[in-house]
């Protein structure tokens, strides 16, 4: 019981930060989502035993580039051709038998675009003609909560068969159906009522969503895993480490960014 108030607790004051900042003003948004990023790549560090505090100097200076200085849709599409990039490489070391090793350089530039360039672009994502859409970042956070509160329902529920035992025992193949099923019955009804998009892109972007936002779980279980740790960190009690409840969010981020640039081109 005290377990589950820990975590209740936590999971409020989260939940009211993130409102808080969305809906007080865009600059309130945009340094909650930098400091969490700094905590990511401070636990992503710790987890792949990178030292030194370069990547955070590299990674405020991206962000500082990228958020204040420009606007250059050339510059922000080669970033999410890199970031991207590297999310589909560490998608062959997600599932890769063997254990492999990376070497410092390596492990600057993934944690540097992974976690660095993922907060970036969920940074973006709310910036829509130069208006800040409150609306349809809080739909994309809904989407991410929908799929991991139904997952972990139904895969509770019902789930038997493992998604992927050796890297993450608890999840099912069950639960990850569930899961996808009502978070694209989410996108419908948001689609309804929010028409900054229509309803069918609303389901097109869940479905990218909870795609990546999965493999972006399963990729962090697996940085764990490499490292012996059960969380990240433990700056969230009851909860773990921030990259613990970022996980989803900052892999997907650049895959949701390139849908939402996709809409606007063919609309």
């Amino acid at each position: 019981m005290r377990e589950i108030l820990r975590r209740s607790l936590t999971g409020a004051v989260y939940i009211v930060l993130l409102l808080s900042a969305v809906f007080l003003n865009s600059d309130a948004f945009d340094f909650l989502f930098m400091t969490f990023g700094l905590a990511c790549l401070y636990e992503y560090k710790r987890l792949v035993a990178l030292r030194g505090y370069h990547i955070f100097i590299a990674y405020l200076a991206l962000w500082w580039i990228f958020i204040y200085l420009t606007s250059d849709k050339g510059l922000i599409n080669l970033l999410m051709f890199i970031t991207i990039t590297i999310d589909i490489a560490l998608l062959f070391y997600l599932f890769q038998r063997k254990e492999r090793q990376f070497n410092t350089i390596q492990k600057f530039i993934i944690g540097l675009l992974y976690i660095g360039g993922g907060c970036i672009f969920l940074t973006m994502i709310p910036y829509k003609d130069d208006d800040f859409a409150k609306l349809l970042i809080m739909g994309i956070f809904i989407l991410i909560w929908v799929n991991d509160s139904f997952a972990y329902i139904v895969g509770k529920s019902v789930g038997r068969t493992k998604l992927y035992p050796s890297i993450s025992p608890k999840k099912t193949v069950e639960g990850t159906i569930g899961g996808f099923i009502f978070a694209m019955g989410a996108a419908y009804l948001m689609g309804i009522y929010e028409p900054l998009i229509s309803p069918g892109q609303w389901m097109i972007l869940a479905a990218v969503i909870v795609v990546s936002g999965s493999l972006g779980d399963l990729l962090e279980s697996k940085l764990k895993r490499s490292a012996g740790v059960k969380d990240s960190g433990a700056i969230l009690p009851g909860h773990g480490g921030m990259l613990d409840r970022l996980d989803s969010l900052v892999f997907a981020a650049p895959f949701t960014y390139l849908t939402l640039t996709i809409f606007a081109y063919v609309s």
